[in-house]
């Protein structure tokens, strides 16, 4: 009996062979596509999947194209419950974001939050939407449409069509998807994408979370391009020198204040204690900042947006606020130096709720300073962290005769196009 299982197998895994990818009986079962190796992480397996045909509008002779993949976290499509409920379903049930059991989670997720918050950050959402949509979406919108413009222009420098960079922006969690930004990348004939997460400092529940959407649709496609990721720009100088530009020109229009508190956005603690570098890279990002201005007052590095009962990292900005309210402080401002658009994390977080719990607890003068957004020293900082990625893609030589040559070759060998 076993042999004629085995001989069925055998006959059934040579199908596959002609048909499909390469499978061999050593791991079947074992939750990870043939020809790839099992995984050490403790992440969900690898599903198998239908690959992808991405290459319907090849054609032998196209010019090289570079694409530029701007992914932020997301935002609901619509400050509504139900939008937000299909946004957060997503989010939370991102494993790198919530590390809990996936059975004990679930039940959590679908059970009790999911029926109970969606409503809450509706109005939350609502507080702070525009008329052209979300903070984030419109602010991230605009660094894509300016990055385009000054990658062209570097192309033009460097002597290449300024149509050779292109640039797409895709959400993590929400529209447009990472694997739909992609798409729209190849389809305009870029084999070769630089992925840049808009995350300053590194962190698993960012930026690796962000990796895995991207290598997941590469394992889908049967044209796949070359793919190069960054990591972060924590301590980059062109993106310290925004930040200290946004706080000062802030100050020559409003004053200075009593205290600077930096907050950057929170993790769970335990995440520090496993290995992520996340609050090393805030504190990092924190000490340039304040070496970088002119004058410094008073500045606190502080961790927002704690999320359930567990210990996240301290000291929580709130705590803070009320401590300062507390002792008297005449002016507080708060610069939230994670965040490189505005959205809901700073307006309505900070902006409101943070003016709230200063001044409730007796503070007397509390300011929120814009996020970078389309500052034109952050869009320098973008364009240059860019190019420095690229590398030496950008020395790539484009020869138009030999692209003409290639397709005749190709047309006289039977390509169709």
């Amino acid at each position: 009996m076993r042999a004629l299982i085995y001989a069925r197998f055998t006959k059934l895994a040579a199908y596959f062979r002609c048909n499909f990818a390469i499978i061999s009986p050593k791991n079947v079962d074992l939750g990870y596509p043939a020809s790839v190796g099992p995984s050490h992480s403790k992440s969900a397996p690898i599903q198998a999947m239908a690959i992808q045909n991405n290459s319907a509008n090849f054609q032998h002779g196209t010019p090289l194209r570079f694409g530029v993949l701007l992914v932020n976290l997301g935002t609901p499509d619509a400050p509504t419950p139900t939008a937000v409920r299909k946004y957060l379903a997503q989010f939370l049930s991102d494993s790198r974001v919530v590390e809990i059991p996936a059975p004990v989670w679930k039940l959590i997720l679908h059970g009790i939050i999911l029926r109970t918050r969606p409503a809450k950050s509706a109005k939350k959402y609502e507080g702070v939407w525009t008329k052209d949509g979300s903070p984030l979406m419109v602010w991230s919108v605009k660094q894509a449409q300016l990055l385009q413009g000054a990658l062209g222009e570097a192309m033009r420098v460097r002597g290449l069509d300024p149509l050779t960079m292109k640039v797409s922006l895709g959400m993590r969690y929400g529209n447009p998807s990472i694997p739909k930004a992609m798409d729209e990348l190849m389809a305009q004939g870029c084999d070769r994408i630089l992925v840049m997460p808009l995350y300053p400092q590194y962190a698993a529940s960012t930026t690796a979370s962000t990796y895995d959407a991207v290598f997941r649709h590469v394992m889908s496609l049967r044209n796949a391009p070359a793919v190069r990721t960054t990591r972060g720009y924590h301590d980059d100088p062109r993106y310290i020198k925004a930040l200290v530009k946004r706080v000062e020109d802030y100050w020559k229009l409003h004053g200075r204040p009593d205290t600077l508190v930096l907050s950057f956005h929170g993790v769970p603690k335990f995440s520090l204690d496993k290995g992520d570098p996340y609050h090393c890279l805030c504190l990092k990002t924190a000490r340039l900042l304040k070496e970088g201005l002119s004058f410094a007052p008073q500045v606190l590095t502080t961790f927002q947006s704690r999320f359930g009962k567990a210990e996240w990292l301290k000291p929580y900005t709130s705590e803070v606020l009320t401590d300062l309210g507390k002792r008297g402080t005449r002016r507080v401002d708060v610069f939230c130096p994670g965040f490189p658009a505005d959205c809901l994390e700073t307006l309505e977080e900070m902006a409101d709720e943070g003016k709230e719990t200063f001044t409730h607890a007796g503070g007397k003068e509390f300011h929120y300073i814009p996020a970078l957004n389309d500052s034109v020293e952050w869009i320098n900082a973008l364009t240059g962290i860019a190019i420095d990625e690229l590398g030496n893609w950008l020395e790539t030589k484009i020869d138009e005769k030999a692209l003409v040559n290639q397709k005749d070759a190709s047309k006289a060998l039977g390509a169709s196009r």
